[in-house]
């Protein structure tokens, strides 16, 4: 039987010089490079013209990331960033001696998903491309980026959970020093990167296997939005307070954002169960009559 997992893994894989590479930002890169490979794979097998693929999901990823730093420094903490706005944009922070590079400290998969929708709504209605047709093959593709995501919170050893006596409880040694160790504490991280990478799985088969790749419109985004920010907010019961005003609040930050992403997903799957629409964009149409 378990007694506890002990986790002290550097979160820097490798350095080259003054260039310090982290399991984090390799995790990101994969996870992002996975979902475009199958995003581009999907595309292309209904036909889709690759150069409006790579476009898309170029532009797609540079807004998700805009979308994360923006959404953590609005949402949780505001109240530095009003007076360091430069600091959201740079990766670098002011300190007593100089600017340091820090990398960007803080993103919010919240912010990620309104930037996501914005770009795809901005990118269907200047190429005449159906929203729900986009979102839904995007949604396929996203919960395997998102996964990698949280695994990389695992080896920063962030994003934890709250103390438990669970024979999995993670000890993350890497925090020696503050009062976040040495105690058994919930893998919040595992939790949520167990329910994307499910999801993922899921939705491969849904579109591959059962119904290859016809999707009626809304159906993928609603089961993403109602799976993902349902676990999220309940997961969240059990992770430790991310900023300090969370502290004692009934639902967190995190659980009031996630309200609206499931209310939308339930709006989402309900069209998609009573309207049944299978949409074909023109592009495809055009571009499988060249071949």
């Amino acid at each position: 039987m378990l007694a506890y997992i002990t986790w002290n893994v550097d979160p820097i894989l490798f350095e080259l010089g003054n260039v310090r590479v982290g399991w984090y930002g390799l995790l990101l890169a994969s996870g992002f490079l996975l979902a475009y490979l199958l995003f581009q794979k999907m595309l292309s097998k209904e036909g889709f013209p690759q150069q409006l693929t790579d476009r898309f999901a170029i532009y797609t990823i540079l807004w998700t990331v805009v979308g994360l730093r923006l959404g953590h420094c609005l949402f949780y903490d505001w109240a530095y960033f009003q007076h360091h706005l430069l600091e959201i944009f740079i990766p670098f922070t002011q300190t007593p001696q100089g600017w340091q590079f820090t990398g960007y400290a803080g993103l919010a998969s919240h912010g990620g998903v309104i930037a996501i929708i914005l770009f795809v709504v901005y990118f269907a209605y200047k190429y005449k491309i159906n929203i729900l047709w986009l979102l839904d093959r995007l949604a396929i593709a996203v919960p395997i980026a998102a996964a990698f995501v949280r695994c990389g919170n695992l080896m920063n050893s962030e994003i934890i959970g709250i103390i438990t006596d669970k024979p999995w409880g993670f000890i993350f040694m890497q925090l020696q020093g503050s009062d976040e160790c040495c105690e058994p504490r919930h893998p919040t991280q595992l939790y949520e990167a167990f329910v994307y990478f499910s999801l993922f799985l899921f939705h491969l088969w849904y579109y591959f296997k059962h119904t290859k790749g016809k999707i009626y419109a809304g159906r993928t985004t609603g089961i993403l939005l109602i799976v993902i920010f349902t676990a999220r907010f309940f997961i969240e019961f059990v992770k430790k307070e991310q900023v300090d005003f969370e502290v004692g609040m009934t639902l967190n930050m995190g659980q009031w954002l996630s309200i609206p992403f499931i209310i939308l997903g339930i709006f989402c799957l309900y069209y998609s169960y009573k309207k049944k629409l299978l949409f074909v964009p023109k592009q495809a149409i055009d571009n499988q009559k060249k071949s």
